[in-house]
Order: C-alpha cells, then sequence, then structure tokens
C-alpha cells in the first residue's frame, strides 16, 4: 500500500445562491513568507464558464499551520479592474531585494497576451503596478509554477508562443501548435529581453508541437527544458549558456499524454523532484472524457541529476479525474504539492477542483 500523503485542501467549484458563481479554481503557487506564513495564490473564475478565456481574478489563501489547514480565499486581482479577458496562472517568486513576486498571465484578446510581474514590499498584502515581462505582439503561454531562478541570479521565463490563424479554425483564433522562446531578466525582474530565436519541434505530424514548457538547472550549470507533445513523451532541449541558445527538442525518458510537467530541485537535499503523467495516450487506450488521460499523477526523485529515476509514487489513480498543472512547495521535512483534480461528473472538467496535498519526507 502506497501513502498517498495528506489532501489538506480542496478548492472545489462553488455555486452559492445570492454570490458569484465559482466554476473553476485552477493552476497556484506557494512561497513562504518571512513571519512564518505559507501563501497560495490561483485563478479562480466566475461567471459560470470554467474555460480559459473566461472571467477571472486572482485569489490567495494562507496557511499559519506548515499547510494542514488554509484561510479562506482573498482576492489579489481581478480581471475586469485591470481592462483585460482574463488572468490565470500564477507563479511566486522571492525577489533578491526581498519583494515577493507574483508573475501572472493577462490574456488580451484573441491573438495577444501578456505576462506581467507584480511586486510586494509587506509579505502579500499589497502589490506594485505590474512590470511586463513578455511585450512582444503575438500569444505567448506561460502556465503555473514555471520561472526559474538561475544559481546566478538570472530569472528566465519558458513560453509557448502560438502563431495566429483563421478565425475559423478554433476558439482563441491561433494554431495549437507552439513552439518555445525565453525570456531573461539580469536585474532581479525590472527589465526583461527574449533570447535570439524560437526553438521548435521537428515532428512529421503533430498538433501540438511544444507546449507549455518548463525548465531546470543542473548541478552543472546546463539547463534542461522541457515542453509536453502529443508525440507520446515530453520532449527535451538543453542550453548551455544560461539560456541564451538551445539545442534541438528530441523525446525524453518521460512517457507523457499532453499534459505538463513539472521537475524541481528540493533545496533540502539536492533531488530533482518530477511530477507528471506518466502514461501517454496511447491507440485504443479507453480516456475517460473531461478528463484528458490526465491520470495516474506520479511523483519520482532524482539524486544524479536527472540521469536515473526513482519509481514512481502513484499521488493519485482515478481514471474519472485527470490531474495536471502541479506546483511544489518544499520544506526540509515535507513538501507540498497542488494540482489540478476535477472530473466532468463532479466538477464539470478536470481543470475546475485543485487539491493540496501535504506529503511526509
Amino acid at each position: 500500500m502506497i501513502d498517498k500523503g495528506i489532501i489538506v485542501c480542496s478548492i472545489a467549484p462553488t455555486a452559492v445562491p445570492g454570490e458569484p458563481v465559482n466554476p473553476r479554481n485552477s493552476e497556484g503557487s506557494f512561497i513562504r513568507t518571512t513571519d512564518g506564513r505559507i501563501l497560495f495564490t490561483y485563478t479562480r473564475f466566475e461567471d459560470d464558464n470554467w474555460h480559459d478565456d473566461a472571467n477571472s481574478d486572482i485569489a490567495c489563501i494562507e496557511s499559519s499551520d506548515e499547510g494542514l489547514s488554509w484561510s479562506d480565499y482573498r482576492v489579489l486581482f481581478r480581471a475586469r479592474d485591470l481592462g483585460v479577458n482574463n488572468i490565470m496562472s500564477t507563479t511566486l517568486l522571492r525577489m533578491q531585494n526581498g519583494d515577493i513576486g507574483l508573475f501572472v498571465f493577462h490574456r488580451l484578446h484573441d491573438r495577444n497576451s501578456k505576462y506581467v510581474l507584480y511586486r510586494s514590499a509587506d509579505e502579500g498584502y499589497t502589490w506594485s503596478e505590474p512590470t511586463e515581462c513578455i511585450n512582444l505582439p503575438g500569444y505567448y503561454v506561460v502556465i503555473n509554477d514555471r520561472v526559474l531562478r538561475l544559481s546566478d541570479g538570472r530569472l528566465i521565463i519558458p513560453a509557448a508562443y502560438h502563431p495566429p490563424m483563421p478565425d475559423t479554425y478554433n476558439r482563441f483564433s491561433v494554431t495549437f501548435v507552439g513552439v518555445c522562446r525565453f525570456f531573461i531578466s539580469d536585474d532581479d525582474g525590472f527589465t526583461w529581453r527574449p533570447t535570439p530565436s524560437l526553438v521548435g519541434g521537428r515532428f512529421s505530424h503533430t498538433e501540438t508541437g511544444l507546449q507549455e514548457p518548463g525548465l531546470t538547472e543542473l548541478s552543472n550549470g546546463v539547463l534542461w527544458a522541457y515542453a509536453r507533445t502529443d508525440q507520446g513523451r515530453q520532449y527535451e532541449y538543453f542550453s548551455f549558456d544560461r539560456g541564451e541558445t538551445w539545442t534541438a527538442p528530441r523525446p525524453s525518458a518521460f512517457f507523457s499524454p499532453p499534459s505538463p510537467m513539472l521537475i524541481r530541485r528540493n533545496p533540502y537535499d539536492g533531488k530533482l523532484y518530477a511530477i507528471r503523467n506518466p502514461f501517454p495516450n496511447y491507440p485504443y487506450r479507453d480516456v475517460i472524457p473531461g478528463a484528458y488521460g490526465r491520470t495516474p499523477f506520479a511523483l519520482s526523485t532524482s539524486d544524479d541529476d536527472g540521469k536515473t529515476w526513482s519509481e514512481p509514487l502513484f499521488i493519485e489513480d482515478d481514471p474519472a479525474h485527470g490531474y495536471c498543472y502541479p506546483a511544489i512547495h518544499f520544506e526540509p521535512d515535507y513538501l507540498l504539492i497542488s494540482y489540478c483534480s476535477g472530473s466532468r461528473a463532479e466538477d464539470g472538467g478536470c481543470l475546475n477542483r485543485t487539491t493540496i496535498r501535504r506529503i511526509e519526507l
């Protein structure tokens, strides 16, 4: 029997009479404050529409007992107040000047987006005006818990660029076939620049390309990036110059459906932790509608910089649910993992509910 840890919070969709309908809660990130709290920010959708382009807020809950219980939510930003269609997919990061940084994806309209950084000098109670991190025209997608600070202080954002296409093809008027681009800051997030070129996959046939990329830094300074595909695996590519240029993508050792993977280094034990869906959507696999094959949900560790990996710890395995968009927070004797965990029957879709799970180490 596998000990799956303690479920400490389930942020479920709600429809309370007399209050705005909240059909989806998803894609969050954690940070420890200087006064001992743990903050968790996430996307809170409203107006009975849970699709990615629907109206949403950035909400926050907090824990004062090491993640065993959580406060009621408070709203930090509203899409309507900011004059944008949608805001979502948070990353929390401690800045070098002591601020808390909150990175947020802004969807402007069908063919354009922004990615911005808010800063808090009072541990998450008030926030600055945003700094634009991606200001190129076009539709660049960055998902939750993705911004990485390198060992030398450089910040890197992995983004997927989706070129425009005729409106008749899909709701967003952009192609779903993504290519990757990275955005870099060497002054603690106050200014940003794109890397010189895009990174594209060499596929004979694909409907995804490289989507929802992430990256981690290896102990020798090499950067290891990865992206979800519809090729049955996560694809990987490497940088030997701190993110300026990248190798051609290739299939990695991680089998996967089109679902994001997250790899993070535990600062306390030095191991890499990989969270993913390990089974691809192979032909004739019985995939329940609304789950997208994003089950089971597994955690593996590596103590040799990704050369070998432990047998997976299966955190979730209900085939009716989809588990995806993880975030991770490390402490010396436990870790917190958040992830989407809904089902079509119970929640309307796999993206609509978020679970926070505490796992003892």
